[in-house]
């Protein structure tokens, strides 16, 4: 199982953003009372892979995954996942579209 790491703060949102420069990562964007937003969850969880994976929980923290969208230019969503690399989002899903699949797919496309 993949380890999510929480984004928290601004700050720490800001920091990730910039080392997006030299390692990609993901972000998902979940709500924690939403049943698709559990589906995805369960997903993201299972994903294998080598790059980090960050997630923001958007009741709790909505002024960062608002900010998330903003800078990344997406359309907010929830669940959403996004491929983060040089400071923007080069492949995002969200809802019953974010699977496993999916997921290895966006790796391959950064290639």
């Amino acid at each position: 199982m993949a380890k999510l790491q929480e984004i928290t703060s601004h700050e720490h949102w800001k920091e990730l953003l910039e080392l997006s420069e030299k390692q990609p990562f993901f972000v998902f964007k979940h709500s924690t009372t939403c049943p698709i937003s559990s589906f995805a969850h369960t997903n993201v969880q299972s994903f294998k892979t080598e790059l980090p994976i960050y997630f923001v929980k958007v009741i709790e923290h909505r002024p960062i995954s608002l900010e998330i969208a903003n800078d990344l230019n997406v359309q907010h969503q929830s669940p959403q996942a996004i491929l983060v690399m040089h400071r923007q989002a080069k492949w995002h899903q969200s809802h019953y579209d974010i699977t496993e699949e999916t997921l290895a797919a966006s790796v391959d496309f950064m290639i």
